[in-house]
């Protein structure tokens, strides 16, 4: 496999789901106090920038944790996607904004929920809180859309597999070492909308991925570590010209000046 060419991901495995993945919520954000957000120039650029905010309740202004770092999103940039907003939204979309389908190349927008971590190591580092998924050999992420476990990381060894098309996680090399799961597009998945999208480690800077957001490792870790459940993470990923129309009704914080 090409890394260059690795997708991203958004059901857990087995028999876990994501019961309440895709609940719309009135104010996005209103029972989190943990978001990441990636911000890029525009539709079409690979490079943006990754900030990570915190606050103690819901409601209480969002404070910055740690500095911006660079990332990469798909090789053709983002598209609307399906997360705890609906993609369809004409008070979001505009009429000219492209839209994620299976295999375009890019990122969601929207605001996702960040659900798992997972690794080749048995177990994550010491301190880790999201639930983990073990990349074993036998675990995959489907990407076929006529599959029943389309956009699922599921181990082909607990189901009879229906599909003909998936990553085979383990083998995609130091990309995957360590990630975390993005629930674009899930519960339920719909066919072609785009499947496996996850924040994993990038191949470098300016190398797109094929949907997900990529980063170093060393500054992968952290978040990975700061992330917990009881946060109710989000991703809110856009670019720049619709977080500044989105940020006062979305509740979003604002980004200083670049």
């Amino acid at each position: 496999m090409n890394f260059k060419s690795l997708c991203c991901c958004i059901v857990v495995l087995g028999s876990a789901s994501l019961a309440n993945a895709q609940q719309p919520l009135q104010q996005p954000l209103q029972s989190s106090t943990q978001i990441v957000v990636v911000t890029t120039p525009d539709w079409s650029t690979v490079e943006g920038q990754l900030r990570r905010y915190e606050r103690t309740q819901p409601n209480q202004r969002w404070r910055p944790v740690g500095r911006p770092i660079t990332v990469v999103v798909g090789k053709n940039g983002l598209g609307w996607g399906t997360g705890v907003m609906p993609a369809d939204n004409p008070a979001t979309r505009g009429p000219q904004d492209p839209v994620k389908k299976e295999g375009d190349g890019k990122s969601p927008a929207g605001i996702f929920r960040l659900s798992s971590a997972f690794g080749y190591a048995a177990q994550p580092p010491q301190g880790w809180k999201m639930p983990y998924i073990n990349l074993t050999p036998s675990v995959e992420c489907v990407d076929d859309p006529a599959s029943h476990f389309y956009n699922r990381v599921i181990d082909r060894a607990s189901v009879t597999p229906d599909w003909h098309s998936s990553e085979r996680m383990s083998q995609a090399g130091e990309g995957y070492r360590w990630g975390a799961v993005v629930d674009h597009n899930a519960n339920p998945a719909v066919p072609r909308s785009g499947s496996c999208v996850f924040l994993h480690i990038w191949a470098g800077r300016g190398v797109g991925t094929a949907g997900c957001t990529a980063m170093p490792m060393e500054q992968l870790e952290p978040i990975l570590a700061w992330l917990g459940p009881a946060g109710n993470p989000l991703l809110v990923q856009l670019p720049q010209s619709q977080y500044r129309k989105l940020r006062r009704p979305w509740h979003l914080p604002t980004l200083p000046k670049s």
